[in-house]
């Protein structure tokens, strides 16, 4: 099953130990930090997938209240471990299921780092539900995903040869590995597809993820979010309108919406 063997990844030592030395922000979660800037301190704020603590050190010191969560009981360790003061803001728990926390309990979630991606569709869905639930009427939801539109470039040979050669022999075997991984996926499909399961090169090709069209992710979120503004992955500036989000072949995308 998809969601068990991602997570025997996120346990594995070698794994937590590189969540655990990550210290930066992405582009576009600089962005939101500065845009709510006025308002972190009257907020209380739940960081899903918390991993190994790497947004921990800009939020935590920001918000009235911080909870990190994570389905990986190694990660919650090492988080504790990194911050052993504060080692009571962290909590095992699968977002699928965070029924320890009441509804209308947060101003602020963040998935971060496409940790909604590792479950499967069904399960993602049940995971949108869970944060509308928690998460208080007006309040902000913030995550990164995985985009099938960026994809298309990984699953199209011809975009990997450059003048290079040295680069184009590289891209080629990044290429074929994606390939072998993906044997029952064409380029055909993922063109046509609102979303897809992909074996990536994540972890040397350990994870299977959820990569989904941008207008797919939107439909997904319309039931229970407003508002919802789409950031780049690689500049962290708004994708102000549909012919920006259609022409973007980012990896990722980040989406802030606010909770009906």
């Amino acid at each position: 099953m998809m969601t068990d063997q991602n997570h025997q990844v996120y346990i594995a030592r070698e794994i937590v130990h590189y969540y655990s030395q990550l210290r930066q922000l992405q582009p576009a979660e600089q962005t939101i930090l500065d845009l709510l800037r006025d308002e972190w301190s009257s907020m209380k704020m739940l960081d899903i997938g918390v991993g190994g603590g790497r947004t921990t050190q800009y939020f935590s010191g920001v918000v009235q209240e911080y909870i990190g969560i994570d389905y990986s009981e190694e990660m919650i360790a090492a988080c504790q471990q990194r911050f052993r003061s504060q080692s009571q803001m962290f909590e095992v728990v699968d977002a699928r299921d965070m029924s320890q926390f009441s509804d209308n309990s947060f101003d602020f979630i963040l998935f971060s780092f496409n940790g909604i991606d590792v479950v499967s569709h069904r399960d993602r869905l049940q995971v949108l539900r869970e944060i509308s639930r928690i998460g208080k009427s007006g309040g902000y939801f913030f995550f990164s995903s995985h985009s099938l539109q960026g994809l298309e470039r990984e699953f199209n040979w011809k975009t990997h040869v450059s003048f290079n050669p040295f680069k184009t022999y590289v891209n080629m075997i990044m290429f074929t590995l994606l390939r072998f991984f993906n044997r029952s996926i064409s380029l055909h499909q993922v063109k046509l597809s609102d979303y897809a399961i992909i074996q990536d090169e994540s972890h040397n090709f350990r994870l299977k993820q959820y990569y989904v069209r941008p207008q797919a992710q939107l439909y997904q979120l319309q039931a229970n979010f407003d508002n919802i503004r789409i950031y780049s992955w690689k500049s962290g500036l708004e994708l102000l309108t549909q012919q920006e989000v259609s022409a973007s072949t980012d990896m990722w995308l980040y989406y802030l919406c606010q909770i009906k």
